[in-house]
């Protein structure tokens, strides 16, 4: 199925497909119908990464559910033998109000006290480019070790990045999770909450796009959000106003970014492998 094809098997007359950069990953276009109406529309291979705009769209369905935030909706999702797509509404950007990162940050703090039984998630899906393990736990410790920590510093092993040491670092590192995070109840995550998965509308609101969703600790998604660059300070305030966080979680966040760091030097390497060992020779 031709991407024509799939447009007109959902009935979109496209008058003008433009390519939309920014990301590394998918091929991106803005499409305009002949009716006036925008759509957003993402392509990959399918073989490279299959289901991963099957599992995008479940989880942009589940935050769309469960958050004030804006998020996009998904018109379709398709596959043939080689390509899959996923076509949702355009989001217009717009220029931040005054009040534009204490709603976001409120907004995110009512999205995280959506809870649930475990830590997981229903289907594994995607970080990135980078295939994500979310299988039910118990508690944050083993989902931490299990699903995130060990899976990856395996495979920078097995990529000649990480020594024995940093191995042995990485089981001491989960080890002390018990005392290194607070306990929390599992929180709905975007999951990938850094600064080019997120904007503001053309209403002066906050989208967000892109997820990782699962259930996890919900400083994951703060550790995420100062990893490259960090959000205003009017965020943080008014998360913490509205679900009050434990003492001491800036002091955790390379607790919490060793995961995203971990991701990046599976895919990337260079200076986020050395980055990854140096957290894990800090706490493990």
């Amino acid at each position: 199925m031709s991407r024509t094809n799939f447009l007109s098997t959902h009935q979109i007359e496209a008058v003008a497909v433009m390519p939309v950069h920014g990301g590394d990953i998918n091929d991106s276009f803005r499409i305009s119908t002949t009716n006036g109406q925008q759509y957003f529309l993402k392509e990959n291979n399918l073989q490279s990464f299959p289901g991963m705009f099957a599992r995008e769209a479940e989880g942009l369905t589940a935050l769309r559910e469960n958050s004030t935030l804006q998020i996009p909706n998904v018109i379709a999702c398709g596959n043939d033998d080689e390509q899959q797509w996923l076509l949702m509404e355009w989001l217009e950007p717009g220029s931040p109000t005054k009040v534009y990162w204490e709603n976001f940050g409120h907004a995110l703090a009512l999205q995280h006290q959506q809870s649930n039984k475990q830590f997981g998630w229903k289907n594994d899906n995607y970080i990135g480019s980078l295939p994500q393990v979310n299988d039910w736990q118990n508690k944050w410790q083993a989902f931490y070790t299990n699903n995130r920590i060990m899976p990856l510093s395996e495979q920078l092993r097995q990529q000649g990045k990480f020594s024995s040491k940093d191995i042995a670092a990485a089981e001491n590192f989960c080890n002390r999770l018990p005392e290194l995070m607070p306990e929390e109840p599992p929180a709905l995550l975007h999951g990938d909450l850094w600064s080019g998965n997120c904007m503001c509308t053309i209403n002066g609101s906050a989208a967000i796009y892109d997820p990782a969703v699962y259930y996890g600790h919900r400083e994951m998604d703060l550790g995420m959000t100062q990893l490259f660059g960090g959000f205003a300070t009017a965020f943080y305030l008014a998360y913490d106003n509205a679900y009050p966080l434990d003492a001491g979680w800036q002091e955790r966040l390379p607790v919490t970014q060793l995961y995203p760091v971990l991701v990046h030097a599976v895919l990337f390497g260079g200076h986020y492998v050395q980055q990854a060992a140096n957290i894990l020779k800090q706490y493990g």
